[in-house]
């Protein structure tokens, strides 16, 4: 491929971003590949808006004395929580580096804590700014900072976790989700594990991280065959080091990026050396899978499906529509994808566990949600707010990956067009 076309364009939008966005499609047309996978990588000015009324940490720890305080800390996260999802959910819409949202929408299901277990928004917040903050930088990097991250820290029972009782939940989940994953590890490395991670805990006046001297096992441990006296870091030191860590990640990042079948061994082992020579720079890997074969494969256009914050947040980017009501992050929470709220610590079971018989009709009704009645009617003027001049094929082309499985309207009108393309069924993948 010597240049991209609109095809190419589209392609490399979509994936990197919310929705086929007309403006940004054409601003790469006619580029190298490279240099339009370069501008993309580039992308970096995503600051958020300003956050909603939060309660301190520090407040709620003042309230975990007793049972009826601690209804009030679920009163305070029933409040919070929802203010929270539709502050990301805003930033979503209207960010103008896409691609660093949805970096960070990777990592938030790579490693999520929630609101219903940490019942404090703020410390939430705080994982947000660190997650975006890293979503393009050092897995390593990353790795250690969430380790040590107080809603992390509380979401796994972190803070609990000290010399003479140790908790394995984070230990556990660190090697299973977070690194070697299953079948590398037994029962005794998460023992020993736990052991190296006693002592973090969180500062309650400042709900910042702290690590008690006073409270870590300093006993001799093993891990992964590794025998010394190690602390949580050396400990993530060497989960970092085991080959199967970087292949996880690049397992992840061919769901993210390719299809939802089962990763190439031979693609995943390749991109996972290329991770580790650069020292698990995360840019480095995205490079490498955005200038792909398997990336630029026609085979896998249109082999990914929507999630429901693809399906929502890019029909309201890519098009002049709104909800008759703000009620987004109520629709978004009914499909399966609650920001800050995912189910399990394994994150939203992505790919095909998306369509279900009730995901569909919820889908299908927020989408004529958006067309009846909500999209600017054409008599207000709806052809000056999309491209101009396209003819029906184009336009499917615009909307739709592959071709749409269902005929065109016979009656004219964009209107009409695009409520007929954003319901067929092609308009549920990318």
């Amino acid at each position: 491929m010597d240049k991209l076309g609109f095809d190419e364009a589209r392609h490399l939008i979509v994936r990197t971003g919310f929705g086929p966005e007309w403006a940004s499609i054409q601003k790469i047309i006619g580029k190298p590949m490279p240099q339009a996978v370069n501008a993309i990588l580039k992308q970096r000015n995503s600051t958020p808006p300003r956050p909603p009324a939060m309660t301190p940490w520090s407040k709620l720890a003042g309230l975990r004395s007793n049972m009826r305080s601690k209804k009030m800390i679920m009163r305070i996260a029933s409040t919070e929580g929802p203010a929270l999802q539709k502050w990301w959910v805003q930033h979503l819409l209207t960010t103008p580096a896409p691609f660093v949202e949805r970096m960070t929408l990777f990592w938030h299901n790579v490693f999520p804590s929630t609101i219903s277990k940490t019942l404090s928004s703020s410390l939430l917040y705080q994982q947000n700014l660190l997650l975006r903050k890293n979503a393009l930088g050092n897995f390593k990097v990353l790795l250690h900072e969430i380790a040590k991250d107080p809603a992390m820290l509380v979401y796994l029972d972190g803070n609990q976790n000290m010399k003479g009782a140790p908790n394995e939940n984070f230990a556990r989940e660190v090697l299973e989700m977070f690194t070697v994953g299953r079948g590398r590890y037994n029962e005794n490395d998460i023992h020993e594990a736990a052991k190296a991670f006693t002592g973090w805990s969180i500062d309650d006046r400042t709900g910042r991280f702290v690590n008690h001297a006073d409270l870590h096992d300093t006993s001799v441990k093993t891990i992964l065959g590794q025998k010394g006296n190690f602390n949580g870091d050396q400990t993530l030191d060497i989960m970092l080091k085991h080959k199967r860590t970087p292949e996880r990640i690049a397992e992840r990042m061919w769901k993210e990026f390719i299809n939802t079948s089962r990763p190439n061994p031979t693609i995943v082992k390749q991109w996972a050396q290329k991770l580790v020579s650069a020292n698990y720079d995360i840019t480095t890997l995205l490079r490498t899978v955005l200038t792909s074969n398997e990336f630029w494969a026609e085979s896998n256009r249109g082999a990914l499906i929507k999630s429901p914050i693809d399906l929502a947040v890019g029909t309201l980017r890519a098009l002049p529509m709104k909800l008759p009501k703000d009620n987004l992050v109520h629709q978004l929470n009914l499909m399966g994808q609650a920001l800050f709220d995912q189910p399990t610590v394994k994150g939203w079971v992505t790919g095909d566990a998306w369509l279900s018989t009730q995901s569909l009709l919820l889908r299908d009704g927020l989408l004529r949600n958006l067309n009846r009645g909500s999209m600017r009617s054409e008599k207000s003027g709806i052809d000056r707010l999309l491209p101009p001049d396209l003819s029906k094929e184009q336009m499917a082309k615009w909307l739709l990956p592959i071709p749409p499985a269902h005929a065109f309207p016979e009656k004219a009108g964009n209107k009409r067009l695009i409520h007929a393309l954003t319901l067929d069924p092609a308009y549920q993948i990318y």
